[in-house]
């Protein structure tokens, strides 16, 4: 139950993360954005772990396995944002919620038991998820994008690696340490993309504070996931942690008073619903 809360903590965060999201994808690029964010959240990491962090418990199989986790991250990160680029949300959407059943399937190949109940419930969190965006008010008119499906799984398979390996990373070593490399990790990728890209620059100033606000959300959110691996059943953090899609829609609906219709009301119904399941 506790790793449940977790994950409801974070999709708190990472929905708050994704509200943001909308203000600034419009005024720069993809991934000066994603390194200002990754930065902010290194320097928060960083403070607590230098404080509070026993480093003496970071082994070397924590900290390559805490690097791994942050290197898939950041890819994972960047393929999401590629994948709302170039298609539809009811595309894009349910294939980046999926990954639960990916983290489900990884702890079941780890031994941990996992029963028909569990499955249901997980369909009960995916179709939710799946459900908002197909149910939406929008229509673009845009065709199947099968590239936009591409980005959109290697998201769902990036960020399903990502808290199975960082969990794993934790019960080897200390969380702050393991956090902390993680976000380095993440950081030397995504500067190496944007080296590549040629697109090392600074943010417009006016959306440098918010930025920073995305990235404190961001590693709290990652550090709730990863600090479950050393709570019984960490999984139902990566599961729970899926709906961060469902906060964003409801942050619009009650903040930019965009429109939510019945079907997308019975979604997160049903949502929340596969969420509670998973606790029994």
């Amino acid at each position: 139950m506790h790793s449940l809360l977790l994950g409801l903590a974070a999709a708190l965060a990472w929905g708050l993360h994704d509200f943001c999201v909308r203000f600034v994808s419009q005024r720069t690029g993809i991934l000066p954005a994603m390194l200002t964010v990754f930065l902010t959240g290194a320097i928060l990491i960083a403070a607590a772990a230098w404080t509070l962090g026993d480093w003496q418990e970071l082994t070397p199989s924590a900290a390559r396995l805490a690097g791994l986790s942050g290197a898939i991250y950041a890819l994972g990160s960047y393929a999401l944002y590629r994948a709302f680029a170039l298609g539809p949300v009811k595309l894009v959407a349910p294939l980046i919620g999926a990954y639960p059943v990916l983290s489900l399937a990884m702890a079941m190949l780890q031994g941990q038991p996992v029963g028909p109940g569990h499955w249901a419930a997980i369909a009960a969190v995916v179709g939710g998820v799946g459900c908002i965006a197909v149910f939406s008010t929008e229509d673009d008119g845009s065709p199947v994008n099968l590239r936009a499906a591409a980005w959109g799984l290697a998201g769902a398979i990036g960020f399903a690696l990502t808290f199975a390996i960082g969990q794993a990373a934790t019960q080897a070593g200390a969380e702050l340490p393991v956090l902390i490399v993680t976000r380095l990790a993440a950081i030397l990728i995504v500067l190496g993309l944007a080296l590549i890209a040629r697109m090392v620059q600074l943010p417009c100033r006016k959306i440098l504070p918010l930025l920073c606000l995305m990235g404190a959300l961001d590693a709290f959110a990652l550090g709730l996931v990863i600090y479950s691996g050393s709570l019984p059943r960490p999984e139902f953090a990566s599961v729970s942690a899926s709906l961060f899609g469902l906060v964003t829609v409801v942050l619009a609906w009650l903040l930019l008073r965009e429109s939510m219709n019945r079907a997308q009301w019975i979604s997160v119904a049903v949502t929340f619903g596969g969420i509670a399941g998973l606790g029994f």
